[in-house]
């Protein structure tokens, strides 16, 4: 097995957008009950396709937060150990049937045709996995972060994107708040 601290060549240093830009055509929607159903059936697929390498699954995202309104989009998770070995989860994601979007440094991100399910890559011990665990795990228990949260995707949604990542970006604002708060970062942090 390959030590994750040293990765077997550089990482890209640019990143690619396969297929271009997209206009964002989302709506959000109530939190769907089969949102956990869907990243059960992804982790199996993602682990089946995976085996016998040693990964870390996880839902994150809106979708993995009951109560939360969401895009019907589910996001997931995971950790492998060296990022810029493609070959040891790339092409086996692909034959599984996700379709390569993202390529950027530290991360991967490849995704279902229909795009309603995206599975973001990192290497094990990035930082950015344990960043949407924190997030997570606090709007799960905090209602009043969660309501912020859903507030600021409403307002933003009810404005016309040309680009969903530009949406994304829209939210790191608030998103870095609520994190701050489960870190108790900031006066009146629970």
């Amino acid at each position: 097995m390959h030590d994750s601290r040293t990765p077997r060549r550089p990482d890209v240093t640019t990143v690619e957008l396969v297929g271009g830009v997209e206009p964002l055509r989302l709506q959000l929607r109530d939190y769907d009950e089969r949102w956990p159903v869907v990243y059960r059936e992804h982790e199996r697929r993602i682990r089946r396709a995976l085996a016998p390498a040693d990964v870390d699954v996880e839902h994150i995202g809106s979708t993995a937060v009951p109560g939360l309104a969401a895009k019907p989009i589910v996001d997931i998770v995971v950790a492998v150990d060296d990022i810029t070995a493609e070959e040891d989860y790339l092409d086996a994601l692909l034959a599984a049937g996700y379709v390569l979007r993202v390529r950027e440094p530290g991360h991967r991100l490849v995704r279902t045709p229909a795009r309603d399910v995206h599975v973001h890559v990192y290497g094990r011990g990035d930082a950015a996995v344990g960043e949407y665990l924190l997030l997570r795990d606090h709007l799960r228990s905090h209602e009043e972060d969660r309501a912020l949260y859903e507030s600021t995707k409403r307002t933003l949604l009810s404005r016309e994107w040309d680009d969903m990542n530009a949406y994304a970006d829209a939210k790191t604002a608030v998103i870095e708040e609520i994190k701050r708060a489960a870190c108790g970062g900031w006066p009146g942090s629970r």
